[in-house]
Formats: structure tokens, C-alpha cells, sequence
């Protein structure tokens, strides 16, 4: 029977943020991880952000296993074979995202979390949280008992252990998406010269259209050293309406013209798929009570819109880290001094960030056809329109184009553009 102030449940990005956060203050904390190590059972095609990143991990670039520093930014905006592309290159060549592999860097972070102070478990499954009288005394794993203070929950999406207290319910098809990878190696010299890096840069992309048309779903792509993840998220309940297989999308996805330009000769080394919280701010449960607290996307705290989730969920731990360092300094762990994480998150741009997009999703449904299908089509029209020479006179193709607009409804889309923002952003 151990004794331990705080019990951390999963060793991701907002389990090891708690853990390096109570460590350093001095505080006897334990980071439990079922897996056989840190982000075996994780999937995570996309980027690390730098500015929250390092305020768990100051100056991480200098040591930590990142891959590409992101100096580039793409949307593809797809037809069935043609596409439109829009690019955002920094130009600066600054730290603000990078790509990373995230079982590499699960366990270098958990490293730190230890050299820090915190004691790590892994290949341990917590049975249930202890509960006596209903107060909350620790974890029983499957090996013994240990006791402690507070428990902090990291153990993500489906966090048995939230529903087990009654923080959270079951969420609804609709406010999950389920995120389908490929990892696929080429040579770096390849990478560098498709997407016009050099050894250190990086490109992240975004893909509108194409095999996921007239879906809430959204393709990416990202450069590493050695290998391209491409992939797409897609609402389970868009799954069971169009009665799709995940792996059929992926090899549309894959066979497009502008796609399979940039993985061409590539070797799939890696298949996995993972389920993403995608509610957003209506669906956030509870996120603290008696000697608990609840962080990362057990939480539900993952903004889709901008791809946001690594960011916030360490951002989450950090923060139910220092509640817990306040309350166990005050000898008090009840549920009025732990409200104090929740403060925290809303004052942060966690809730702050959901909260603007509260109604976005809602939005973006009902408009499916038109981001995801209309919009490429007219795009791809219109930069054929600019890019051609032929024996059509320029004003006729105007004025087809303007035609096709006026038919598919798009003449007020300005002012429904502005109507749709400011619903989003109502409070």
C-alpha cells in the first residue's frame, strides 16, 4: 500500500503535463500509463504547438524528438480530379508548430516528468478508482491499492473513470469523429523537393472536397523527416448515413491526382485510426468534484475547428496541476477549492477558444455541401477561367462563371457569411 499526494491516470500530453507541473513543485505524484510505454496506443498525425508547448517544456526544439519545424501552411481544395491549392508561408522562419512522432515523444516527455521528480508506472491498469463513503481515496490498480490526495483523470476519449464518478455521460455519434492515418516513408530528399522544404521545414496540410465531399470531414497532411502522415477525421454518425468504410476513403483519398503527386512511390509503414472528441464547448462535462479533476480530451477539451487538441490538453494538466499544488499547500481538496481548475480553464484560451465556436459546428453542418463541394468547384472554375487561352472569349467565361454562381445561390454569400460568423461567435 502506497502513499502518494496526487495520482495521475495516463501518461498523454495533459497526464504528463500534470505530473512535470506537481513534480517540480516538490509534490510525491504518480503517473500511471496501461500501455506497455507512452504513446504506444496513440495516433497523431498532425503538430505540437510551440507556445504552450513550452511553457511545460521550455526550449523543448533543442532536445526533444520533433521532426519538422511547421514554416508552411496549405488548404487543397479538390474536385473529383482537379484542385485548387492556398498557401501561407511565415515569413519568418519562427517556432510555432511542429510535427512530431508521438510515441517518441510521449516517452521523451514522460522522461522529463521523471528526471522532475514524479514516479512513472506503465503496463498498469487502474481497475477503478477507490471510493469509500463517497469520498474518493485513490486508485486500485491491478497489482495493489494507492492512496493519495486528489486524482487527476487523463485516460482520454472514453475515460471510464469520469463516467465512473458521474462527470461525464456517453457521448453522441455526432459529437465524435473518428481520425483514420496513414504513415507513409520516403526518402527526405523526396519530401523536401515535393513540398519545397529544405531539411529542417515543414508543410502541414489541410484537404477540402475530393473523396470526402458532401461529409463533416476533413483531410491533413503532414511532413516529417522521413515519412508524409496523410489522413482524414470523419463524424462516426457520417460513417453510418453513408454507410462508409474507413479504408475505402483513404484509398480515394490516396489515388486523387494532387495527392497521390506528393506520396508517389511512398511505403505505408503504419495504418491506425483513433476517436477524437469533437462537441466542443456544449460538451464539456464536469470537470472537477471532491478530490478529482478531470483534464485533455476525458475532458472534452478539443478545439476541431483549428486542429487544436495536444495544445489544450496540456494546457489542461498544467493547470489542474497547479489547482492541486494550491489545495494540497491549504490541507484542502474538497470540491470549492478545486472549482478553482475550472476558473482557470475559463479564463484561459481553452474555454475561451470553445466557447467562440460554440455554435461553428452546427453551422458548418448545415452547410456541408457548400464548403466541401461547392466551394472547390468554384475555385478550380475560376483559376481555369484565369489560367486558360483558347479561342472562348474572356466575357463569355465571365459570364458562365457568374451564371453558375448566381444558379448554385452564391450571390449572398458575402452577408450569409457575416450572419454565419456572428452566430458563431455569439455567446
Amino acid at each position: 500500500m502506497d502513499k502518494f499526494e496526487v495520482a495521475v491516470i495516463g501518461a498523454g500530453p495533459s497526464g504528463v503535463s500534470a505530473a512535470i507541473t506537481l513534480a517540480r513543485a516538490g509534490k510525491k505524484v504518480l503517473l500511471v500509463e496501461r500501455g506497455d510505454g507512452a504513446g504506444d496506443k496513440n495516433v497523431f498525425g498532425g503538430t505540437i504547438y510551440a507556445v504552450q508547448t513550452a511553457d511545460i517544456f521550455p526550449e523543448f526544439w533543442n532536445s526533444a524528438p520533433v521532426e519538422r519545424s511547421i514554416t508552411e501552411q496549405k488548404i487543397f481544395m479538390l474536385t473529383d480530379e482537379d484542385s485548387s491549392q492556398f498557401s501561407y508561408k511565415y515569413k519568418l522562419r519562427e517556432h510555432k508548430a511542429f510535427t512530431v512522432n508521438r510515441a517518441k515523444w510521449d516517452r521523451w516527455a514522460v522522461c522529463q516528468a521523471v528526471d522532475a521528480g514524479a514516479y512513472y508506472a506503465p503496463k498498469t491498469l487502474v481497475k477503478q478508482i477507490i471510493v469509500e463513503n463517497g469520498k474518493i481515496l485513490g486508485i486500485e490498480t491491478e497489482f495493489e491499492k494507492i492512496y493519495c490526495e486528489i486524482v487527476i483523470i487523463a485516460d482520454g476519449i472514453n475515460s471510464i473513470f469520469a463516467k465512473q464518478l458521474g462527470l461525464r455521460n456517453d457521448i453522441k455519434d455526432k459529437d465524435v469523429s473518428v481520425s483514420v492515418k496513414e504513415t507513409i516513408e520516403l526518402p527526405k530528399e523526396k519530401i523536401e523537393d515535393r513540398f519545397n522544404l529544405d531539411e529542417e521545414t515543414g508543410c502541414a496540410c489541410k484537404i477540402l472536397g475530393g473523396p470526402l465531399k458532401n461529409k463533416m470531414a476533413l483531410g491533413f497532411m503532414y511532413t516529417n523527416k522521413n515519412t508524409v502522415s496523410l489522413g482524414f477525421s470523419i463524424g462516426i454518425d457520417e460513417l453510418k448515413k453513408h454507410h462508409l468504410k474507413p479504408y475505402e476513403i483513404m484509398d480515394e483519398l490516396k489515388s486523387h491526382p494532387t495527392i497521390s503527386s506528393y506520396i508517389k512511390g511512398g511505403k505505408v509503414i503504419e495504418y491506425s485510426s483513433h476517436l477524437i472528441p469533437e462537441g466542443g464547448y456544449n460538451c464539456i462535462p464536469k470537470v472537477y468534484d471532491n478530490r478529482v479533476m478531470v483534464v485533455g480530451d476525458a475532458a472534452m477539451l478539443v478545439n476541431n475547428i483549428h486542429f487544436e487538441g495536444t495544445n489544450l490538453a496540456m494546457l489542461s494538466g498544467k493547470l489542474a496541476a497547479e489547482t492541486a499544488i494550491d489545495a494540497l499547500n491549504r490541507q484542502d481538496c474538497s470540491a470549492s477549492v478545486l472549482s478553482e481548475y475550472y476558473k482557470k480553464l475559463e479564463n484561459s484560451i481553452v474555454i475561451k477558444d470553445l466557447r467562440t465556436h460554440k455554435n461553428t459546428i452546427d453551422v458548418i453542418r448545415k452547410n456541408i455541401s457548400t464548403l466541401t463541394s461547392l466551394y472547390p468547384e468554384l475555385a478550380c472554375q475560376f483559376f481555369d477561367i484565369m489560367s486558360s487561352a483558347d479561342y472562348i472569349p474572356k466575357r463569355a467565361k465571365y459570364r458562365k462563371f457568374l451564371s453558375t454562381v448566381i444558379k448554385k445561390g452564391m450571390l449572398p454569400s458575402v452577408p450569409l457569411a457575416i450572419l454565419a460568423m456572428e452566430k458563431c461567435f455569439k455567446k
